[in-house]
């Protein structure tokens, strides 16, 4: 509507610190206020030189200030309380060195991120964005990569979670998230039109807010784009496992402003660039995310 490497420890388990982030909510939540720049690399040899095409703010600032929900690993999350780290940072890194300047990642609320690029606050949004119609509206949306959504519950599904059928169970969920905003109310009209119960959302403000909540058992399963999902189960030791498949596959996208066509295309041709170097594939198998690899890189597909 995104996240592969902080963990934190919560009775004894380690909890990775995984954040949903297919939101479609324009909320305006609190950002968190860690500092931290990750600098991209140097102006990349080869390829075209796309320079000419950044916006002049950027052009002028040398670097992209970028928004980004840093709770979300493996996509993106803290390191050492301060560096934002994840598959979306690197492979954004190598976006950004194909127009030869740097990046400035400023960890935000994920529901305050395309509101903060519309408003000039941020020069774009990286923070594993679900492309949908109702984003495309408002702003540019550049496709780099695809996910699913997929559940989770604890160890041997003990509260007996069928994800077909949740109603009355417990759901643990980020804010603003694609799973929160349009899923989740599809099942619960379907509850309501069999006269079950309603499921209970558990809406937390991060991604590893809600891990830790079905890991503590306040919550009966936990749902999140399948990235976050898949290295939730690989980061807790046994405590959770994956329920079910992953379904509604949908591409992310890079959030840029509405007026900033040009820019949008030519983050298409860095991608583009970066796939034929290997750089894009070499930031996705970092973090264990391959299978999610795309070619038709678009703007608003």
């Amino acid at each position: 509507m995104s996240v592969l490497r902080r963990t934190l420890v919560l009775s004894g388990v380690l909890v990775l610190a995984a954040a949903g982030c297919g939101s479609d909510s324009l909320g305006s939540g609190s950002s968190p206020s860690a500092p931290n720049s990750a600098p991209s690399s140097a102006p990349s040899s080869g390829g075209p030189d796309l320079s000419g095409k950044l916006p002049p703010k950027i052009a002028a600032a040398k670097k992209i200030v970028v928004g980004v929900d840093a709770s979300y690993p493996p996509n993106e999350s803290l390191q050492g309380g301060k560096t934002v780290v994840g598959m979306d940072v690197d492979l954004f890194n190598a976006v950004a060195a194909k127009f030869g300047v740097t990046v400035d990642w400023q960890p935000a609320g994920f529901d305050t991120i395309i509101t903060g690029v519309q408003s000039g606050k941020y020069d774009v949004g990286v923070s594993s964005f679900t492309i949908n119609d109702k984003r495309k509206q408002q702003v540019n949306m550049v496709s780099y990569f695809s996910a699913g959504t997929l559940w989770v519950t604890a160890k041997g599904n003990p509260k007996g979670v069928n994800a077909d059928d949740a109603c009355g169970k417990t759901v643990a969920v980020q804010k603003g998230t694609t799973q929160l905003e349009e899923d989740l109310p599809k099942r619960q009209a379907k509850c309501k039109a069999e006269g079950k119960p309603e499921i209970k959302p558990l809406v937390r403000e991060k991604q590893d807010q809600a891990t830790a909540d079905l890991v503590a058992g306040k919550a009966d399963a936990m749902l999140a784009d399948s990235p976050i999902s898949l290295y939730a189960v690989k980061q807790t030791n046994g405590a959770l496992e994956q329920l079910g498949e992953i379904y509604d596959a949908a591409p992310y996208g890079y959030v840029i402003p509405k007026a900033q066509t040009e820019f949008a295309n030519a983050v298409v041709e860095a991608l583009k660039s970066a796939a034929a170097d290997g750089s894009y594939k070499a930031a996705l198998a970092k973090w264990g995310n391959e299978s999610g690899a795309i070619t038709d890189f678009a703007v608003n597909p």
